[in-house]
C-alpha cells in the first residue's frame, strides 16, 4: 500500500474546534455534536484518507445520477401532461369538424348551397349504361 502524501498542517492553536459552538440550548451546536459523535478529526489526523476516495467519488457520482434521473423524470412527466391536454383539445376539434362536415354533406344541405349557383337537384334517378363488349 502506498504512503499517504497529503498531511494536514499543524496549527498553533492546538486542538481547538474550528467552529465555535453556539450558546443556544445546552451550549453545543448540532454540527459540533455530530463531529464529536462521529469523531471526524480522528480520520484526518494522519492526512487525507486517500484509500476512501474511490468509494466517496462513486457515492457522489451515484447521487448526481440519481438527482439527474429524478429531474429528467419530472420533466418527462410535465411534457406528457402537456401533450395529453393537447391531444384532448385536438380530439375535441376533430369531433367538432367531423360533425360540421357530416352536416354540410347531407343532400338537403348540398342542394340548399348550390341553389345560389343556379344548380338544381335532379328529379330523375340515375340510370346505368351497359356496354356489350362482345360486339367489339
Amino acid at each position: 500500500m502506498s504512503e499517504n502524501k497529503f498531511r494536514m498542517m499543524e496549527t498553533s492553536r492546538g486542538n481547538e474546534p474550528r467552529v465555535k459552538p453556539s450558546t443556544s440550548g445546552n451550549g453545543t451546536s448540532l454540527f459540533s455534536g455530530l463531529e464529536k459523535k462521529l469523531k471526524l478529526e480522528s480520520y484526518f489526523e494522519e492526512g487525507f484518507p486517500v484509500q476512501y476516495l474511490p468509494k466517496v467519488l462513486f457515492a457522489v457520482m451515484l447521487s448526481l445520477l440519481y438527482i439527474s434521473n429524478t429531474h429528467y423524470a419530472e420533466k418527462t412527466t410535465r411534457k406528457i401532461d402537456k401533450m395529453r391536454s393537447e391531444v384532448e383539445d385536438l380530439r375535441a376539434d376533430y369531433t367538432t369538424l367531423k360533425a360540421d362536415i357530416m352536416y354540410a354533406s347531407k343532400q338537403s344541405e348540398v342542394a340548399r348551397r348550390v341553389k345560389a349557383l343556379g344548380l338544381q337537384e335532379s328529379l330523375n334517378p340515375p340510370f346505368k349504361i351497359v356496354v356489350d363488349e362482345s360486339e367489339y
